[in-house]
């Protein structure tokens, strides 16, 4: 029996009385006690035998310490002897007196209750519940009087002591009171932001912080490959509003002379592209800093122009920014647009409340009192000290941002001004070949205010916006191009960029009374419509069509302010003839200004052309859930930033900031990245950790970069290398560039000419034939290809035509001859590498890592200085810093790793996407035969076994 049973058990045993014991060994000598003969025992607890009261008269107490006799104790209390035998008679009354008082020990034992004991241990498990405890009438009959004399003995008890102070935490029904409901919602996002439909999310997600948001990561229920299928044939929609928006204000050659320090022509189209400078597409560009292409990127942004009114050469552009590059780009384009002057956000002022319907009667104001003002309603009510304690408001936008830090900034010398628009748009993202029926099912197009005086003024902007008959036009010409998208296919039918503006009507109006899916209504169209439709899927929306009232700030905070609340808009509908008609007239306050944006899907490659395609939608804040829960009524998908990720994948695009680490938030990124991965790694049990060292992984959890592009830079310097079997030779490469900092390669015209090279394969192993144009791959363009982009690390797909699922950081490597020899087999085994660290028991890790240098296999290059050091915090199984030498640690020279690995849902295989060296990538193609160039291995880090892998640079 353990200690903590034995403890226990004398816990519980210490109110039972002793037992009681026969004396079988002789008592000292004692004339006194042959007289007597013990008639009555020694008893327990109770004190029943040994008192004065119950002395034989006959005993002399000062001769014998124990006068009665035969029966004692069962352990001897003063080392004296027993009797022997029975006594020859006892009295009645003294007997009777010692076993009274042992029946009251026994039964004050089976009555009080310890502290491990409840009169829930009388229920079998399956009948426990909590709640008895708060109710007793949940128990059963016979366990309640019970349960309630403890009760009542825990209530006293309670009394007794000191009154605890009343707790902070108020009751549920006060807790959720709207006003108490708001207050708390405010409080919450003091440290991280909420989006508008993170209360929906987080009933349904789960939510992780990042980036300085509060997200949802992935559904709580199963959804993969439902989301997959929402993807592939109906729709998905996800919360972009965490995207930072910053916008650009002035003289058009100015922007562009600004702008144009940040982008350059050989990575594709700039700000100055002719279709998105006149506001008809969206473009996206990668942005670095100022005159320092292609070296330090910030990463992908895309862009919006607003078009251009007539006759002006005032410009206003949107810039859609990833939230971790928001912190480096904002400070350069302050450096070259030359605004350095903060300009601090003015006062807000009292703001309007909405005008009343007609329909509805005013509600009754309030009587004044000196003390205090009441606000009745019909459940609660609200009460203020003063007049100037305004009522709490929801906090819309960035609540973690302080009223008084700026947002805006100008400049003196060339107008130009920056506003940091964060959270002031909510952006929807619907990923899908029927995104566009959802939308037309969610929203229609505003009418016109027919039924109002037109000559009043009114605080509203729509009735405003209808006194302009040119405004008027424009809007019924956006509605028509609205209602061609009913009689479109798919999504993927219409050009990439698209941008349409609209002004629609509350969508929570037409809200269904249950959810629907919402399916493409083609018909066949004759005369002008299909002519329209024609040009709409050939050259997207017409220029005039791309303005909207959107762009405006005066215009989107009169939308916020005056939208209607659910509480108005439900009492609105309770007062209609026929139930779950629509309100007619549509509220003034019900006109919305919108934003769509065509997203382009698979732009890349040969396969899968325009997967992934979907519409952006813009709306002002405060109008977030107003449209979600429309969306959702239409039978679309919800995805997190887990289906981000692999709607990238399946893409074969890069992901930010996964797939950037030449950026600064993609360092960022991989050092969180490897952090967390480590905390994983040792939360498990040592005997359950992989060890890395024995799979001859050096980095499981992080990719050295840096010393991948030096280590290639280092070994073409010297020359070039082709593996013959287990022997080594060299080719006549020469490279004089001096090493630098690593990059990612995204100079189109290079990366043409790469790919033309890698002979591009589809995913099933299916070589794509392309004409000519391309130069062959020889030594001139070789060592011409390596002087401008020796250092450059290039993004490569990767597919597997046989078994196997990549992984996270799976490395790359090159196949030997031999390997090339059987290209059907299942792959070449890696050999296991010794533990060195483990078996230094009195040394330490450095020590045993220093013995590498003379092993085969192992040895670093002589560019790249080896020196290895002790890394106490880091577990056994995985490397210290610093690395050896990352190509020629394996039996297999190493290129690159995995970014991103899955088993391909589109596809039917493995699929990945990775960074290569492009030193390596051209030494290897360069080497390898012609019928098997672009050929590589794949090893996760977990794995002894290689896998064929067909290498695809897709531009």
């Amino acid at each position: 029996m353990s200690a903590a049973k034995v403890k226990m058990r004398k816990k519980k045993m210490r109110n039972q009385p002793a037992s009681v014991q026969y004396a079988s060994s002789p008592r000292p000598a004692d004339s006194s006690a042959q007289k007597t003969g013990g008639a009555a025992p020694v008893t327990g607890g109770g004190g029943g035998g040994s008192g004065p009261s119950d002395v034989h008269p006959n005993t002399e107490r000062s001769k014998n310490p124990h006068p009665w006799g035969g029966w004692v104790r069962g352990h001897q209390r003063d080392g004296g002897g027993y009797a022997k035998e029975m006594p020859k008679y006892i009295t009645a009354g003294a007997f009777a007196k010692a076993r009274a008082s042992e029946v009251r020990t026994m039964l004050k034992a089976a009555t009080k209750t310890t502290g491990s004991c409840h009169v829930f241990g009388a229920l079998p498990k399956h009948m426990r519940r909590r709640a008895m405890s708060h109710n007793t009438k949940r128990l059963p009959c016979r366990l309640r009087d019970v349960a309630n004399r403890m009760r009542e003995k825990s209530l006293q008890a309670g009394s007794k002591k000191k009154k605890k102070e009343e707790p902070k935490c108020r009751s549920r029904k006060a807790r959720r009171q709207h006003g108490n409901l708001l207050l708390e919602f405010n409080r919450r996002q003091r440290k991280n932001v909420w989006l508008e439909t993170h209360i929906w999310h987080a009933k349904r997600f789960h939510m992780v912080k990042k980036w300085g948001y509060c997200l949802g990561h992935r559904p709580v229920y199963k959804c993969y490959r439902a989301s997959y299928r929402a993807m592939s044939s109906h729709c998905l929609l996800q919360d972009l509003s965490y995207y930072c928006c910053i916008e650009l204000q002035g003289e058009e050659d100015k922007l562009l002379a600004s702008l144009s320090q940040l982008t350059s022509k050989e990575a594709g189209p700039t700000f100055a592209a002719a279709l998105s400078l006149s506001g008809q597409r969206q473009g996206s560009v990668v942005v670095h800093r100022a005159g320092r292409y292609p070296m330090q990127p910030l990463g992908p942004v895309t862009f919006l122009w607003r078009p251009c009114a007539q006759g002006s050469t005032h410009r206003q552009l949107w810039i859609w920014a990833h939230p971790t590059i928001k912190q480096d780009l904002i400070p350069e384009l302050q450096t070259v647009c030359q605004c350095s002057e903060a300009v601090l956000p003015p006062v807000d002022p009292a703001v309007t409340p909405a005008e009343v319907v007609p329909a509805l009667e005013p509600e009754p104001k309030p009587e004044k009192t000196p003390e205090s003002k009441q606000i009745t309603g019909t459940k609660r009510k609200q009460i203020f000290k003063d007049d100037s304690e305004p009522c709490a408001k929801m906090i819309l936008g960035d609540g973690t941002r302080s009223p008084t830090t700026p947002v805006t900034w100008k400049s003196s010398s060339n107008g130009i001004v920056i506003s940091d628009l964060t959270m002031e748009i909510v952006r929807y993202r619907l990923i899908g070949p029927q995104s566009h029926s959802v939308l037309v099912e969610t929203m229609e197009a505003a009418t016109d205010c027919d039924g109002m005086n037109k000559s009043q003024p009114s605080s509203l902007w729509w009735p405003e916006h209808c006194k302009n008959e040119s405004k008027m036009n424009l809007h019924r010409q956006q509605a028509d191009v609205f209602r061609l998208l009913k009689g479109i296919y798919s999504t993927g039918e219409l050009p990439s960029g698209t941008v349409l503006g609209l002004t629609v009507d509350d969508p929570r109006l037409t809200l269904p009374t249950k959810k629907v899916k919402a399916l493409p209504c083609v018909k066949q169209a004759q005369g002008v419509e299909e002519e329209k439709r024609k040009e709409l899927m050939l050259q997207g929306a017409p220029a005039h069509c791309c303005q909207s009232s959107l762009w405006e700030r005066s215009v989107r905070d009169n939308v916020t302010v005056n939208q209607i609340s659910n509480k108005l808009l439900n009492h609105m509908r309770s007062e209609l003839l026929v139930p779950g008609s629509r309100l007619s007239p549509t509220p003034l306050q019900g006109r919305v200004p919108i934003l769509l944006v065509h997203q382009p899907g698979k732009q890349v490659g040969h396969e899968m052309s325009s997967w992934g395609a979907g519409w952006d939608l813009l709306i002002p804040k405060g109008w977030g859930m107003a449209f979600w829960v429309p969306l959702v009524y239409r039978g679309v998908r919800i995805g997190g930033l887990t289906m981000s990720l692999k709607h990238s994948q399946n893409k074969g695009a890069a992901h930010f900031p996964h797939d950037y680490p030449d950026c600064p938030a993609g360092a960022r990124f991989q050092e969180e990245q490897e952090a967390q991965l480590l905390h994983k790694f040792k939360r498990y049990p040592p005997a359950k950790r992989t060890n890395y060292i024995k799979h001859g992984c050096l980095a499981p959890f992080c990719c050295p970069w840096q010393q991948l592009a030096e280590e290639w830079e280092f070994i073409l310097r010297e020359g070039g290398e082709e593996r013959e079997g287990d022997r080594w030779t060299q080719t006549s490469v020469t490279v004089t560039k001096p090493p630098v900092r690593v990059t990612v390669l995204r100079n189109r015209k290079s990366l043409r000419l790469l790919s033309g090279w890698c002979r591009p394969t589809t995913s099933k192993g299916q070589r794509v034939r392309r004409g000519g144009g391309v130069s062959p791959l020889d030594r001139s363009a070789m060592t011409l290809f390596l002087s401008a982009h020796g250092t450059s690390l290039v993004w490569v797909r990767l597919s597997l035509p046989s078994k196997g699922k990549p992984q996270l950081h799976a490395m790359l490597c090159v196949p030997t001859v031999e390997d090339l020899k059987a290209p059907n087999a299942s792959g070449p085994q890696e050999p296991p590498h010794r533990e060195h660290f483990k078996r230094r028991k009195n040394g330490s890790k450095a020590a045993a890592a220093s013995s590498l240098c003379s092993e085969p296999n192992h040895s670093a290059p002589e560019g790249p200085a080896f020196s290895p050091r002790t890394s106490p915090d880091l577990p056994l199984g995985v490397w210290p810093d610093p690395l050896p030498s990352v190509t020629a640690h394996c039996s297999r020279v190493t290129l690159g790793w995995v970014t991103q690995g899955d088993f391909s849902l589109s596809a039917g295989c493995g699929e990945a996407l990775g960074l290569v060296s492009v030193a390596g990538l051209l030494n290897t193609l360069f080497n390898q035969p012609a019928e098997r160039r672009g050929t590589l291995l794949l090893r996760n880090p977990d794995s002894l076994h290689y896998r064929f892998a067909k290498v695809n640079l897709e531009v």
